[in-house]
């Protein structure tokens, strides 16, 4: 590549990452306004406590779907497009949270949840797509920027609450339904930042670039992607594998405690204001630190951050198995160093399935990852509310050290295979 084409390049990454950036910012305001009052919602449509996490659990398993579905869009048509949809799908999903609150209808909430998975999707590509262009030696930075911008919208989503019940009294609607109107608004946001602006597409870009080197003859051309193939590229690579194991083991483990924590919290007393804070603090964890984590990922390696996002998630578990029921340090603490943790091993999880996946079938792959974490996650998500129900939240917690236990695994597998 000569050097007017590495400006070129350097330019349209740059014109990328702002792009992106900007969208997470917006899109994750919509995404976690709605966190939480949805296991509330849900407990309130079902009559049931041990169905308070299905609403967010079904959301993660429509996120699963629509990582797969995406990803095979953005192999076809590239990033711009499978993200538009992505957001569009997600505010759609928030308008049907909305009339299933009016309505008082489970199913027509569990089905919204399923097309708010849509915008976790599309973020979750978001982040991809900032290592389309980016060299490998600061491919964990690239992505962890684009992480780094959730902050924003993640920290205040929840914080509106607030706003959200000020809105649904003045326009008649259940107060627990307001931030998911809230959250549809700022999803039709993100849709219309990356429909403008993310030109040209930079997936496009980088194959159009990538030297003969780049192509795997063992790879079938893009226009044949399928499930078996993209298993099959995963299976060929160990620290491909290794990678994806750990982001769906770190993923679930975040999902399966967070989900409950409004719920264990409400039983304590603690009202709206105060889980939204710890939600927010969380969401601080997960996003805040970052480019930390893509620094330390690109340093000293993405195996040895698996495992340090694996120590921290395990403090985490053992302060929530503490914490008492209403609002605590205890519960502050744990549910920052969950996400955390999540953050370490996620973006260095992340990058190494990008650094291990070849370009033709790049998104596809990727989808494919990102649908095995949310299946893991989901599933984890809806054994939580049964456990809680049963036995309690801090078995809960206790219980989830097991997917740490995997987390340490994948991440030893990786160090020796990478």
């Amino acid at each position: 590549m000569t050097l007017v084409e590495q400006s070129a390049v350097a330019a349209v990454q740059k014109r990328t990452i702002l792009t992106l950036v900007a969208t997470q910012a917006v899109g994750a305001m919509g995404i976690t306004i709605g966190i939480a009052t949805a296991s509330l919602l849900a407990r309130d449509l079902s009559g049931s406590e041990s169905m308070a996490g299905l609403s967010q659990t079904t959301q993660v398993l429509g996120a699963a779907v629509a990582a797969y579905v995406l990803g095979r869009v953005m192999d076809a048509r590239g990033r711009r497009f499978g993200l538009l949809a992505g957001y569009l799908l997600g505010a759609a999903g928030g308008l049907l949270a909305v009339v299933a609150g009016v309505v008082g209808s489970m199913a027509l909430l569990l089905v919204g949840a399923v097309l708010l998975g849509a915008t976790t999707a599309a973020n979750n590509g978001a982040r991809y797509a900032a290592t389309d262009l980016a060299p490998a030696t600061s491919r964990a930075r690239a992505l962890s920027v684009v992480v780094w911008a959730t902050t924003f919208g993640a920290v205040v989503g929840p914080n509106l609450t607030g706003v959200a019940e000020l809105f649904t009294d003045a326009v008649g609607i259940p107060v627990l339904t307001g931030p998911f109107a809230l959250g549809a608004v700022a999803m039709l946001a993100a849709a219309l930042v990356v429909g403008i602006f993310l030109r040209p597409d930079p997936l496009l870009v980088a194959r159009e670039g990538a030297p003969p080197a780049e192509s795997s003859p063992a790879v079938e051309p893009v226009e044949t992607t399928s499930w078996r193939r993209a298993l099959a590229v995963i299976r060929a690579r160990p620290a491909l594998a290794a990678a994806v194991v750990g982001q769906a083991a770190a993923h679930a483990t975040m999902v399966a405690v967070m989900v409950m924590t409004p719920l264990h919290m409400e039983h304590g007393g603690a009202g709206l204001e105060i889980i939204g804070l710890v939600i927010s603090g969380h969401v601080l964890g997960m996003f805040a630190f970052a480019p930390v984590a893509g620094w330390l990922a690109d340093r000293v390696g993405r195996a040895d951050v698996m495992a340090l996002g694996g120590g921290v998630l395990l403090v985490a578990l053992v302060l929530c198995a503490a914490a008492p029921e209403g609002s605590s340090g205890r519960i502050f603490a744990g549910l920052f160093l969950l996400g955390l943790g999540w953050s370490l091993a996620t973006i260095a999880a992340a990058t190494s399935v990008a650094d291990h996946t070849p370009l033709e079938v790049r998104a596809d792959v990727q989808g494919t990852a990102d649908l095995i974490m949310g299946v893991a996650a989901a599933a984890a998500g809806a054994v939580s509310g049964i456990v809680v129900d049963v036995a309690g939240y801090p078995v809960l917690a206790l219980g989830t050290i097991l997917l740490v236990v995997v987390l340490f695994g994948a991440a030893y597998v990786g160090r020796r295979t990478a």
